[in-house]
């Protein structure tokens, strides 16, 4: 058995804390100073966790390899398993144009380009984030608002800024997934928590879209709608976060959205023609004109209701039970691992959620989506070997921070430097979203920057006196801020609107909106961590 050490360098917990921090300080500085492609950052970070461990944390260097090779099957099952099938989904979309259909029906909804940021950029990317993520948001939702008309990098910020709320419920709920897993908090736990923190969000990024579209007018005239949508999407991923499902949070909440401008007559009035000339530059696409035949247009939304109708009937208490009874519990080879305080910890055991899991839940949803837009089994199976294939670069990203990240945590890295954390006592509650946001501007991922950061933010708080479930939540929720700012998602909006070489353009224009942003949750993670908020955590 390994016994986990917090004090394994010179007997000095400060010394320990800082060997411990180098495989993150390797990954942060082969992203952000080096700029090395991330899955190649990530596994040189993870040559360098098992340096740690074996070398300072003298932890077996079977048991250390062994614990890398679990967390890299955790990242390809669940987390890559949600979002490859989810990927898919939107694939056969394009495959059949049926995502142009979805396209066109929202530039129907209003002329007002204050709006259609709204619609697309904020609900439309808020559903895609839900399916997809990894960047697939920015990057659809930044060409749509260029069919629109708007000016290219006005629609990049744009779709940056609103690419933020749903974040931490992105990819059917795998960051948070992930967060729960490197934490061994229980998931409904944390769920509820983050979706009494970003929901908070949710109110007040339309009215910042507002104004990026047409400034302190585009505020006065459209707060209205804004507001409506905003309140509309907080509600809907409170209540499916906290009462429904994680994973259903963000596809509710952007269905609520979008239903809320619908209602509000102002937002489907047309918009002066200053407020165009003003806020876009760029040429409308011509197709918006034409016109598609009902039926297709609810084929278009076909897949989406799937998914909602699938992750529904799952949570079925029957449903549920019966899905969970093919779950897998195994014990894992080669490792055994203790506590400092000598309680075996989680790591020694691998659960396997076969058929209960999102990622199989969304394949059926894919299958039936094949089905109903008429996509023959041939070219469903070449699409899905294209999904993978398409983020090949991407699992293997996933699966290396994921090892490392249980490297550290099996070694007792995070630990050690969990308790030297925990020195800034009630400051670590404002501090703690702001190491979630630093390790998404940097890796570009909440699901990543919960691995790293989960379990050290969770050990802190246990030294601090403070709720594990506040601050990890807390770094699901300040990550999501650092995500208009990673030089991934940067890259991923400039290529998209022929706007290459430009991400320091965009930088500057989305990270006082970041910084802003994120002090406002380092504020109410604070007043959450006292009786001022206290109330508002379940």
């Amino acid at each position: 058995m390994y016994v986990q050490q917090l004090e394994p360098v010179a007997g000095s917990l400060g010394l320990s804390a800082l060997v411990a921090t180098l495989p993150l300080v390797t990954v942060l500085v082969l992203l952000g100073g080096v700029r090395l492609k991330a899955h190649l950052a990530g596994l040189i970070g993870l040559v360098a966790a098992v340096l740690v461990a074996w070398i300072a944390f003298r932890m077996p260097l079977g048991q250390t390899l062994s614990s890398a090779a679990q967390g890299a099957a955790f990242g390809l099952f669940p987390i890559m398993w949600i979002v490859v099938n989810a990927l898919w989904v939107y694939r056969m979309t394009v495959h059949t144009r049926h995502f142009d259909i979805l396209r066109r029906s929202f530039g129907r909804l209003s002329d007002d380009p204050r709006i259609q940021a709204l619609v697309v950029a904020f609900c439309f990317g808020a559903l895609l984030e839900a399916l997809a993520g990894f960047g697939a948001p920015v990057a659809i939702c930044s060409v749509m608002l260029v069919a629109l008309g708007f000016e290219p990098v006005k629609a990049a910020v744009v779709a940056l800024v609103a690419n933020t709320a749903p974040v931490a419920f992105g990819a059917m709920g795998t960051p948070v997934v992930t967060l729960a897993q490197v934490t061994e908090l229980p998931l409904d736990t944390v769920a509820s928590v983050v979706g009494r923190q970003t929901p908070l969000l949710a109110l007040v990024v339309p009215l910042v879209l507002v104004w990026l579209v047409d400034g302190r007018r585009g505020l006065r005239e459209t707060w209205v709608p804004a507001l409506a949508c905003g309140l509309a999407f907080a509600v809907g991923q409170f209540i499916a976060s906290n009462h429904v499902s994680a994973q259903l949070a963000d596809i509710g909440a952007a269905l609520l959205g979008a239903g809320a401008l619908v209602a509000v007559p102002h937002a489907r009035r047309p918009a002066a023609e200053p407020v165009r000339s003003a806020a876009l530059t760029g040429v409308r696409s011509e197709d918006l004109d034409e016109q598609d035949p009902p039926r297709e247009v609810a084929r278009a939304y076909a897949p989406y209701a799937l998914i909602v109708v699938i992750f529904s009937v799952a949570q079925i208490p029957v449903v549920k039970d019966w899905l969970a009874g093919a779950t897998r519990t195994y014990d894992w080879p080669f490792l055994n691992v203790a506590a400092p305080e000598g309680d075996l910890v989680g790591g020694n055991v691998f659960t396997w959620p076969i058929v209960s899991t999102g990622g199989t839940l969304v394949l059926l949803a894919g299958v039936c989506t094949a089905v109903v837009l008429g996509v023959h089994a041939r070219v469903a199976v070449r699409e899905w070997a294209a999904t993978v294939h398409e983020l090949r670069f991407a699992i293997l990203t996933v699966t290396s921070v994921l090892a490392l990240a249980h490297v550290m945590n099996l070694s007792g890295q995070a630990a050690t430097i969990g308790h030297f954390v925990a020195a800034a006592g009630a400051g670590l509650a404002f501090l703690s979203p702001v190491l979630g946001w630093f390790g998404v501007a940097v890796s570009g991922s909440d699901t990543s920057a919960n691995a790293l950061f989960g379990a050290l933010q969770v050990s802190a708080a246990r030294e601090s006196g403070l709720s594990p479930e506040l601050l990890a939540a807390a770094n699901s929720s300040g990550g999501v801020l650092g995500k208009m700012i990673s030089p991934q998602n940067l890259t991923i909006a400039c290529a998209a609107v022929g706007l290459a070489g430009r991400e320091g353009d965009l930088l500057r224009k989305v990270l006082p909106w970041s910084l802003g942003l994120l002090l406002v949750m380092c504020l109410i993670v604070v007043g959450q961590s006292t009786p001022v908020l206290e109330w508002m955590l379940p």
